[in-house]
């Protein structure tokens, strides 16, 4: 494939999946169930302020992208469009779907959520042009506390939802359904991306640590097994 051939393939995943994950937004503030720790803070702005919850979305998403500054970080085109794309994206998602009336279709639509949040987050990020405000900020902290991801994330998602939570955000089943299924679904939509892609997205390092991680593994239990014997 030529450059520009690349180039295409690449800006395309990246639009697709910020217009996939602002969708996913929208579908979680329909649903009603409760929604992802950034987004109970852009709702609880929103209901503070008179912004939508996009636009909301985008002050919050440059007022952390000035937070980078002492981090060192380099923003992408891709951060760029983050800030955008998303913000315009959950506002018309917002206007074009309605709010469901009965509990099966609002936790059918909360849970069709998180998966389309999850493979989207796959493509953006594997688009490799550039972080979003808020991944850019937590891989920031970790390279310069030295800290965990673990322990930096659930950092800072638990002052967003904490503080969202006071604004009137809301928190509900939703919000715990995202917690603990957001990560095993980007792990395996990651799993199922070629690996001729793979390697030259964003998630390259993310893979090849993950391998590194499971020969490490591996090859303890080997030891371990060996020693058993």
């Amino acid at each position: 494939m030529t450059h520009s051939g690349r180039a295409t393939v690449r800006g395309t995943a990246l639009l697709a999946g910020l217009l996939g994950y602002g969708t996913s937004m929208a579908m979680m503030v329909r649903a009603g169930l409760g929604l992802d720790p950034w987004d109970v803070f852009h709702q609880g702005l929103a209901l503070r302020t008179g912004m939508t919850i996009g636009l909301a979305s985008a002050v919050v998403g440059v007022a952390v992208l000035l937070a980078w500054i002492p981090l060192r970080n380099r923003p992408g085109v891709g951060t760029v469009a983050n800030v955008v794309v998303i913000a315009v994206t959950v506002d018309v998602a917002l206007w074009l779907i309605p709010a469901p009336a009965s509990m099966t279709v609002r936790v059918s639509m909360m849970l069709a959520a998180v998966v389309l949040n999850a493979f989207s987050t796959v493509l953006y990020i594997g688009a490799g042009l550039g972080p979003g405000p808020r991944d850019g900020l937590m891989t920031g902290l970790v390279i310069r506390s030295g800290r965990s991801v673990r322990l930096v994330r659930t950092a800072i998602e638990a002052t967003v939802l904490s503080v969202g939570w006071l604004l009137g955000g809301t928190v509900g089943t939703g919000t715990v359904v995202y917690a603990f299924g957001i990560g095993p679904l980007v792990q395996l939509f990651v799993r199922l991306t070629p690996a001729r892609v793979l390697a030259v997205s964003g998630w390259a390092r993310v893979d090849s640590a993950q391998r590194g991680a499971d020969d490490g593994a591996g090859e303890r239990s080997t030891h371990a097994g060996v020693a058993g014997g």
